[in-house]
């Protein structure tokens, strides 16, 4: 690829998706270190990619307008991404959702090359090099292998979301007004995920928070805003709870945490880019599953394949909690 490059990457949601991305492009800026990376991503999700040092510029999509029927909405929002799409004059799209709407954004990118992980053979038209996904590689693995397929073997594989300061700083405020110290062991426990079947019980979390508050762990609680009711009992047993604050301030209170733990969720995941030790409560071992990427060993699960999540015992839990504190203690 010769002469200006200006590379388009689409990847719409959800937001553990998207951070399965960031090998991928940090493997693209090393390729292509001049290049002017830009990033389509849905509205919501935008904030996140501010810890995506090798993008540029960003394209945000607010695709709650196409669930309105509001026609004139639809098109107004229609004709400003592909407007913003036209104009990047893109020599290469990347496109590693391969749903319909995606594939049409990289057609209409009118990059020469585009290349898609692509499950349905009805949407390879839109590209000019498509690969199916292997389900038996972690989903980071597999954006990794469309561009290997084009030929980039990264020296490395790197894995980092680069927090703005400005979140650190009121990450560490929020816990000052908890009366929570940054200096002190702590663990962030984020109880839920956007899929009930994935989620640990609420009434086992709290069961872990107190017994590490009770050997001198400080204990926060993370959500979202919708979670504030639901969490009310952590708030009932003294517990700092954080949920409803910006992504990047909660991605702040990880990087200040000593350990987090959660279920397989995209905070989790965030976690670990950022390079902090995780606990993982997954419903599976199968491989291709989420897990800590590049780190299988810090997940938990059922005793048998085929078991709830619930079946994964809180002593279970504590064992690995313990065995992840002494290994943060040893660094």
């Amino acid at each position: 690829m010769s002469g200006s490059v200006n590379i388009l990457l689409i990847r719409l949601r959800s937001m553990g998706d998207i951070l399965f991305t960031l090998p991928a492009v940090h493997l693209i800026r090393e390729t292509f270190p001049s290049a002017r990376i830009t990033f389509l991503v849905s509205k919501e999700y935008a904030p996140l990619l501010e810890g995506f040092r090798d993008v540029d510029t960003v394209i945000a999509i607010d695709r709650t307008r196409f669930k309105r029927p509001n026609p004139q909405a639809i098109i107004i929002e229609t004709f400003s991404v592909l407007r913003q799409v036209r104009r990047g004059k893109f020599s290469l799209a990347v496109d590693f959702h391969g749903h319909g709407e995606t594939g049409l954004l990289a057609w209409c990118s009118g990059a020469p090359q585009r290349v898609g992980l692509v499950s349905h053979a009805t949407r390879n038209w839109a590209y000019t090099k498509v690969l199916r996904p292997d389900r038996r590689l972690h989903p980071a693995q597999r954006n990794l292998s469309l561009l290997q397929e084009c030929g980039l073997q990264p020296a490395r594989i790197r894995n980092e979301f680069a927090l703005p300061a400005g979140a650190l700083d009121e990450a560490a405020q929020f816990l000052r007004s908890r009366g929570v110290s940054s200096a002190k062991p702590s663990l962030f426990i984020q109880p839920f995920t956007s899929t009930p079947f994935k989620d640990w019980p609420l009434d086992r979390f709290l069961e872990v928070a107190q017994f590490w508050r009770s050997r001198g762990r400080q204990v926060i609680f993370g959500g979202g805003p919708a979670d504030l009711a639901t969490l009310e009992p952590v708030r009932q047993a003294g517990f700092p709870v954080s949920a409803g604050v910006p992504l990047l301030v909660t991605a702040g209170l990880i990087k200040l945490s000593s350990l987090v733990l959660g279920s397989d969720t995209g905070i989790l995941h965030l976690a670990v880019a950022m390079g902090k030790r995780t606990v993982m409560a997954m419903v599976s071992a199968k491989p291709g599953n989420c897990h800590p990427f590049q780190h299988p060993d810090w997940t938990v699960v059922p005793p048998e394949e085929g078991q709830p999540i619930s079946s994964i015992s809180t002593d279970t839990v504590n064992e690995a909690c313990a065995r992840a504190f002494a290994e943060v203690s040893a660094v």
